[in-house]
């Protein structure tokens, strides 16, 4: 796609040895995989979920065999689903004994002009998106409330500021996610917990491969700074900083992990 040389791969620092973390949509590909990799390789303890209960059975049997069973657990997960939300956690805070730390990664794209888009189709990325992130970030503060403190990290997009056609029900719920991140935090401060977000651009990965077209990407990579893609593990170092202790002054923030702020 790009014959722009990326970095080296940056080796983990152990910025959250001890830590205990939930991360969705973590079932190999993308962003919640290497989010994932990421937060084992800086000490943390995991606890994996998506939708595919196959793929994700699969990813957690690969990271178990590289970094041990005991720092790695997966559990499948809806978000669209509050009694399997709510599972989730409770698994969570009850293997670990607390919640450390929330990524929520878990989105659903897609593209359709607004003319053309039926109602469906508005509701199922809304759902995913906005709502199922809406419910997690819910759970986890009933939970870090209770143990004085915590992280979480939303996934928003590039897309909830700049306008793109065929992407109005993404960038709507993206949209509302960094909304939705701002607010939680002014209600959070008072549990000790921190609330922000990465808003990445294009992280290249199996399955955005899969379901954009060539033309498309090209045109998306050529908007780019660095003339190529990041890797997902780039954004993930990001997700990895506002995890960590080296954020702890910041709160209700919507990080660009891109040139394409605005």
């Amino acid at each position: 796609m790009t014959d722009v040389e990326g970095p080296a791969y940056v080796p983990g620092h152990g910025l959250l040895s001890g830590r205990s973390a939930v991360i969705t949509a973590a079932a190999g590909a993308g962003i919640g995989g290497a989010t994932a990799r990421r937060f084992l390789e800086e000490g943390a303890r995991v606890l994996i979920s998506d939708a595919h209960a196959r793929r994700l059975k699969e990813y957690e049997a690969a990271l178990a065999g590289e970094f041990g069973p005991e720092s790695v657990a997966a559990m499948p997960c809806d978000v669209t689903d509050e009694t399997q939300v709510r599972g989730l956690f409770d698994t969570a805070a009850r293997e670990h004994g607390r919640l450390d730390i929330v990524v929520n990664n878990a989105g659903l794209g897609g593209t359709s002009l607004l003319v053309d888009m039926t109602d469906e189709q508005w509701s199922k990325v809304l759902d995913v998106t906005l709502n199922g992130t809406f419910r997690c970030t819910r759970a986890a503060l009933l939970s870090m409330k209770e143990t004085g403190g915590g992280v979480i990290v939303n996934n928003a997009s590039v897309v909830g500021w700049r306008a793109q056609a065929g992407q109005a029900h993404y960038a709507a719920a993206k949209a509302g996610v960094m909304a939705l991140t701002r607010c939680a935090a002014i209600e959070a401060a008072e549990y000790g917990v921190r609330v922000n977000a990465v808003s990445p651009s294009l992280a290249m990965h199996p399955h955005l491969v899969k379901v954009t077209s060539p033309e498309l990407l090209a045109e998306l990579t050529e908007r780019e700074a660095f003339g190529r893609y990041a890797e997902p593990w780039e954004v993930a170092n990001v997700i990895v900083f506002l995890a960590s202790g080296y954020s702890s002054y910041m709160t209700g923030e919507v990080v660009a992990v891109s040139s394409q702020h605005a």
